[in-house]
């Protein structure tokens, strides 16, 4: 029996594409395994404390961090919901990932959770992609594949739906057309992989 790990970060409780797609890749992975178990940490509405000094000292003795690695220890798949917020995830996010990653105990690309399938669902408002005017933005991707990928050895893949403000912007009007393209590409990409990950870990 197979367990997932899900984080949300984003800040709305509704109308949030992040939200709404990693409850895609969720209902997609619970048809496949009913009898899987799903972990559940809303990071925006129960927010972790940042990590301190006392914290940094105990470690793995630290009850907080020791639990928040067991949990991601124990997950055979981890799914995140990571909007662009400023260029860069969630301050939330961030909090999470300082407290969970524990240096001398799970990161290395021989720790516990090396391995593990990690599928993030990084949406954002405009585009970043390779050849827009402001690739050199995106700053999601590229910190949490060094994060996931370079400290803990993990299996990282992404989900990217953009342009997510389209229909907010009058601005961005005339994008709306390929904001719907994205985010439907999107909710299929979540579905598939959702569906494929429970498959092969049920297996």
């Amino acid at each position: 029996m197979a367990t997932l790990l899900h984080l949300d970060s984003a800040v709305l409780p509704q109308g949030s594409a992040s939200r709404d797609i990693t409850a895609a890749f969720v209902n997609a992975w619970q048809e496949q395994h009913p009898d899987g178990t799903v972990i559940y940490r809303d990071l925006a509405a129960t927010p972790l404390p940042h990590l301190d000094f006392a914290a940094v000292s105990a470690g793995i003795e630290d009850a907080l961090r020791a639990e928040l690695a067991a949990e991601l220890e124990a997950a055979d798949a981890v799914l995140i919901g990571a909007p662009m917020y400023n260029f860069t995830i969630p301050s939330t996010l961030k909090a999470w990932l300082d407290q969970v990653i524990v240096v001398g105990h799970n990161a290395g690309a021989d720790g516990p959770v090396a391995g593990t399938p990690v599928t993030v669902v990084a949406s954002r408002g405009g585009s970043y992609a390779p050849g827009t005017p402001r690739e050199d933005f995106e700053f999601v991707q590229t910190y949490l594949e060094k994060v996931f990928a370079g400290m803990l050895g993990v299996e990282v893949d992404f989900i990217v739906p953009e342009l997510t403000m389209a229909r907010s912007r009058p601005e961005m009007a005339e994008l709306i057309p390929l904001a719907d393209a994205s985010r439907t590409k999107a909710l299929d990409e979540a579905a598939e992989k959702g569906k494929a990950l429970a498959a092969r870990l049920a297996a």
